[in-house]
């Protein structure tokens, strides 16, 4: 026995419920402009019937579980329908369902011997078709359920809308009058493709295809709807007369597959002879939810037998005959608390959400990925925001957008970080790229990656340093930086786990050598951004040292071929930095300071000047690393790629799909006897 004020308490949470509920549904129903996601509305309407289902004397004809919808807005001519369009009942889990069954075969034991079909629960928006003698009259929205907004200009631009029912059940001759019930959605492909174009065009996106596809169905300009790619399901019958000699369908199923007769796209359906069937295809489906081409956030569960249907009748808003198995929420609303940044081991800086915690499908979820500092601008998304939040399957959680309506004007506007939250540099950024950049050669975040880069084949050639090694090296403070590598001894490495003396003697040996790596080597490892084995080669070609490439302008790098703008920034950006010009001091003081050498040897004839050519395939006596010193010294350029300026393919056995292309565009093949033929030898 509750108490008085236990009961006072709970009647003031009862009114407070309703108060929330009844704005939620305006806001989703009338402005199209939700503020919290599906599931924490079903959390609250959960909460609400659970109370009144305690204390049914509380219930009031203007409670949200007496209702099935918000009111009609007052642009649109209002509708009355034939019939009641009714919302459905909610499960969360089997155990829902299994209790949905009990309780209806309570009331009429012919539903333990009852089929079933499964539905999925599109969430799009449900539409009242109206047909007289097969012609498309009139269509409206669901509305309160009773009435609901005459739409019917904007229903005619959705193409998969039939506006004559091209097929009949009955001798060609199609129902005298007819009401069909659906829902209106966006493909997911429509609707990416929709916020490409309007991001492309400069204008505002849509947060989800649900509300995208309701504003576009409910404007007053029908060319808007129009302009959008909506598209239509079908799933039942609400009212009907002449239907022929075999009388209207008596199963859901005839009714798909009478509507399906007669020209309408239907959803798809499964046949279940159990409910344990039916429960097995909800879960089939829940698994395959991020296949599906739309966003579908259950399946629907529904007694195929509409004559027992229509006797067990409805309780509050609900049909007893059928229930929603809601799927794990995959985007639910919560408040942004901040946004912190990451360095990854490229040096991107990449912009992630604080968030209150909120339930995502069964994960508590603290953080959320923001993809990038153009992607918050774009989005308007502010520290302090009530933001909608998805988890797809077992991808990171990401901010979809904010919403603006919930703001109370104390959020505040984000600004991208000026430094390195890893080492304290200043960041680089270009201003036609999306990507900001840490390049500061020693930053903490990144140290492991550039290492790894610096080492490896095609940069300085330290075999032996594999990233495993190089982790290790870090980990115990032996490298702050790359010219580090150059300081160890033997006795620091033995103290290591897994060392032993030849093991030392040997990545000591490989270090050494690497001292004499060309200047081209040199410039690839130092990991400029842009700059690969092809341009490093190209700046070696022009300048003799770094020393010379640090004092190098923006004019002098443009002058190279195939460097642009930005290219020459990148370059010029780099060596301006203090923190990467104390790392080449090191490295010169440690003798890694290679002197450049031009591509015109003595006494060999530059055959090759102002040819490209690409390599494919192992040559029968020049490895890789020959063939492309044979062709720059004698004037040639190898590049990575085929195009339509490679003047020749080089080939040899077990080419790649490099060949193909190269024929495609009718550029030259040379085996290694032609090249040499070529070069005159």
């Amino acid at each position: 026995m509750q108490t008085t004020q236990e009961l006072e308490k709970i009647r003031q949470r009862l009114d407070q419920l309703r108060k929330e509920i009844h704005y939620h549904n305006y806001r989703y129903h009338v402005l199209d402009s939700p503020i919290i996601s599906d599931y924490e509305y079903d959390q609250l309407m959960a909460e609400l019937v659970n109370i009144e289902t305690q204390f049914p004397e509380w219930i009031t004809p203007d409670s949200p579980s007496q209702r099935t919808g918000g009111a009609p807005t007052e642009k649109f001519v209002k509708v009355r329908h034939p019939a009641p369009i009714l919302s459905l009942a909610n499960a969360f889990d089997v155990a829902g369902v299994r209790a949905w069954f009990e309780r209806i075969a309570r009331l009429d034991a012919r539903v333990l011997q009852s089929d079933f079909v499964v539905e999925p629960k599109i969430d799009g928006l449900t539409v009242v078709l109206h047909y007289r003698n097969g012609v498309f009259t009139h269509g409206a929205t669901r509305g309160d359920g009773d009435i609901g907004e005459d739409i019917t200009v904007n229903l005619r631009t959705i193409r998969s809308l039939p506006l004559n029912i091209p097929l009949s059940p009955d001798a060609g001759r199609p129902p005298e009058y007819l009401v069909v019930r659906g829902e209106v959605f966006m493909y997911l492909k429509d609707f990416e493709a929709l916020n490409r174009k309007l991001q492309k065009a400069g204008q505002k996106t849509y947060l989800n295809p649900r509300n995208t596809a309701s504003g576009s169905l409910r404007q007053l300009d029908p060319a808007l709807t129009a302009s959008r790619p909506l598209n239509l399901l079908t799933y039942g019958i609400v009212d009907g007369d002449g239907f022929g000699i075999n009388g209207p369908p008596t199963t859901h199923m005839e009714t798909v597959d009478l509507l399906r007769s007669m020209g309408f796209p239907v959803v798809e359906v499964t046949h279940s002879a159990t409910l344990d069937l039916a429960i097995a295809a909800c879960q089939a489906m829940a698994d395959r939810r991020y296949q599906l081409p739309y966003e579908a956030d259950g399946a629907v569960i529904k007694i195929n037998d509409l004559r027992l249907d229509a006797k067990l009748g409805y309780v509050g808003k609900d049909p007893r005959g059928s229930i929603a198995f809601k799927f794990p929420a995959r985007e639910v609303t919560t408040t942004l608390l901040d946004i912190g940044v990451n360095v990854g081991r490229t040096g991107v800086l990449t912009p992630y959400a604080v968030l209150s915690p909120v339930n995502i499908g069964g994960v508590m979820v603290k953080q959320a990925t923001l993809h990038n500092f153009d992607y918050i601008a774009e989005k308007d998304i502010r520290i302090g925001d009530r933001v909608a939040v998805k988890r797809a399957g077992d991808v990171i959680p990401y901010i979809i957008g904010p919403i603006e309506a919930a703001r109370t004007g104390q959020e505040r506007v984000y600004i991208p970080p000026a430094t390195c939250p890893a080492c304290n540099q200043p960041v680089y950024h270009q201003e036609d790229e999306v990507a900001w950049y840490c390049i500061n050669i020693a930053c903490p975040a990144q140290l492991v990656r550039n290492l790894e880069h610096f080492v490896a084949r095609g940069a300085m050639d330290i075999v032996g340093l594999g990233i495993k090694i190089v982790e290790q090296l870090v980990d115990a403070g032996l490298i702050r930086d790359v010219a580090d590598l150059y300081t160890l001894r033997r006795e620091d490495l033995l103290k290591l786990e897994g060392f032993a003396e030849k093991k030392a003697d040997n990545i000591l040996e490989s270090i050494e050598a690497s001292r004499s790596r060309p200047l081209a080597r040199l410039i690839f490892a130092l990991g400029i951004e842009g700059i690969g084995e092809v341009a490093a080669g190209d700046l070696a070609s022009v300048f003799t040292d770094l020393d010379e490439l640090s004092r190098a302008s923006l004019e002098d790098l443009q002058r190279i071929e195939g460097f642009g703008p930005n290219t020459a920034q990148a370059i010029v950006t780099w060596f301006s930095r203090q923190e990467n010009q104390r790392v080449l001091k090191k490295l010169k003081a440690v003798g890694v300071w290679p002197r450049g050498q031009k591509p015109q040897a003595a006494g060999i004839v530059q055959s090759f000047q102002g040819l490209s050519f690409v390599i494919t395939g192992t040559l029968p006596s020049l490895s890789r690393e020959q063939a492309k010193k044979f062709i720059e010294s004698r004037g040639g350029k190898v590049i990575d790629s085929v195009s339509k300026k490679t003047s020749y393919l080089v080939l040899g056995e077990s080419p790649g799909s490099k060949l193909e292309k190269a024929r495609s565009l009718g550029i030259p093949v040379l085996d290694e006897a032609s090249l040499r033929q070529l070069a005159g030898e």
